[in-house]
């Protein structure tokens, strides 16, 4: 059975042979079928890669710039001197029967009207400058910034039924099926679930089945492991409820202890979600009224209570989500005591601003920050608000307890007062009480505990 052996090239192996004849080589016949073969795989390999760069930049027609990319893509050299930003047109001529001659037909140009037309522009250097898109929230009336012509041009597209639903849905056309903002979409189950947990927790019905249903309801949040598509939603509910229920401390007690169980849920990754829940802490901590009208004595008692609650949630917030956001806590600490080195600012303020200087800094930040400071906070908020009399007594008491506790937390445990061998305790007391000031100074001398005053008084250098 004859066979053709001998492949068949669409490349002509003539080609080949001209290019080696001119450097003076001489190809056999099987040497030149192989070249040929290389020549047209590598031609092929160029073609497709250049397509690629055709498809990626959503053309259809394959220029000079998709060939040389195609060449440094394989690392080869690309062609010099030639470059065209038009379609290429080829024609075609014969040279005899079979002996097609394809060439590019270049476009006629006029000299006469080359020469006489105009020069062109001759480009700017390059500049950079700079304007103001707003001042204080006012987009001032300037060149670079859009004209109100330009902001209501959306009022010029088209609408009606055979427009485009996007353009017609921003132009404000309200009966259109597309909407082209992407919502949060959560199943109907989470939905409920949410809607249930508001509602137990803001019932302040005293009964007995009710508070083990909040109770219920917090050890939910506490628990439960597929809570994550509803931190945003818990965290802007706490928001709102802070900020227009402060004349609530039922409502305020409960948005801490949600935000509570929140922290306490091991399943819930909060780190993007701790400086929001920061703000409705802050405003529980430091705000000047807390509850309604009513200044009776269980209410402030339970507002303090509310204050020394949410100095505990901040620690929990900075010490645990500090490492993730590294301004966090400075951050924290910088705001409560901005509150409580201004005078302006009333005893509760000053007993939460204490409070979570304490919880937010750590030890170290009550030493550098709370116990130099002591002595002229003692003469100008302490002492003045004791000589206001017996009504102020109470918020006096509550803010010297206050500092004590901070105080408190630069050694771990403060036993009862028992004297140290070789240590003159009343010596030491006169020196913190001339370091702190008259009213804590007394209150620490009092304790007798020599580890507590040795930390006070080490903090001394730091004046000088």
């Amino acid at each position: 059975m004859a066979a053709n052996d001998t492949q068949k090239l669409l490349w002509n192996p003539e080609n080949v042979r001209d290019v080696a004849d001119s450097i003076g080589i001489s190809l056999s016949e099987e040497p030149l079928r192989v070249l040929s073969q290389d020549v047209e795989y590598r031609i092929g390999q160029v073609i497709v890669e250049s397509l690629r760069f055709m498809r990626a930049a959503n053309r259809t027609t394959l220029t000079v710039q998709d060939i040389s990319q195609a060449l440094r893509v394989l690392d080869v050299e690309p062609l010099y001197g030639y470059e065209s930003t038009r379609p290429l047109r080829y024609g075609e001529a014969s040279l005899g029967p079979g002996q097609p001659l394809f060439y590019i037909d270049d476009e006629e140009v006029d000299f006469e009207k080359l020469i006489n037309a105009p020069l062109p522009k001759v480009p700017r250097d390059m500049s950079f400058t700079a304007h103001w898109l707003a001042i204080e929230g006012v987009q001032p009336s300037i060149p670079q910034n859009p004209t109100t012509a330009e902001t209501s041009s959306k009022d010029l597209l088209p609408k009606g039924p055979g427009a485009n639903p996007a353009l017609a849905a921003l132009a404000g056309n309200d009966n259109v099926s597309f909407r082209p903002s992407v919502k949060h979409v959560i199943s109907k189950e989470l939905i409920l679930y949410f809607d249930k947990i508001q509602a137990a927790i803001l019932d302040d019905d005293p009964d007995e089945e009710k508070t083990r249903l909040r109770q219920a309801a917090l050890e939910s949040v506490r628990s439960d492991p597929g809570l994550h598509q509803l931190l945003p939603y818990f965290v802007n509910f706490i928001t709102n409820q802070v900020t227009h229920r402060m004349d609530d401390l039922f409502v305020l007690q409960q948005m801490m202890e949600l935000a509570h169980a929140i922290f306490e849920n091991q399943n819930l990754f909060l780190d993007p979600y701790a400086s929001s829940l920061s703000a409705p802490i802050l405003t529980c901590l430091m705000s000047r009224k807390l509850g309604g009208t009513e200044d009776g004595i269980d209410s402030v008692k339970e507002a303090y209570r509310l204050r020394e609650f949410a100095s505990s949630l901040l620690g929990v917030v900075a010490k645990k989500y500090g490492k993730s956001n590294a301004l966090l806590r400075p951050k924290l600490t910088r705001t409560c005591l901005k509150h409580f080195l201004d005078p302006n600012k009333p005893a509760a303020v000053h007993y939460g601003a204490v409070l979570g200087i304490a919880a937010a800094g750590g030890p170290e930040a009550v030493r550098v920050l709370i116990l130099p400071n002591l002595k002229s906070f003692d003469n100008s908020i302490l002492q003045p608000l004791y000589d206001r009399g017996e009504a102020f007594r109470s918020d006096h008491s509550a803010l010297v307890g206050g500092i004590m506790k901070a105080i408190q937390t630069l050694i771990p445990t403060v036993p009862a007062a028992n004297g140290v061998n070789g240590v003159d305790l009343s010596r030491e007391g006169d020196e913190v009480i001339e370091f702190l000031g008259p009213t804590v100074g007394r209150e620490i001398a009092h304790l007798g505990n020599h580890a507590l005053n040795k930390a006070i008084l080490d903090v001394r250098h730091l004046e000088s």
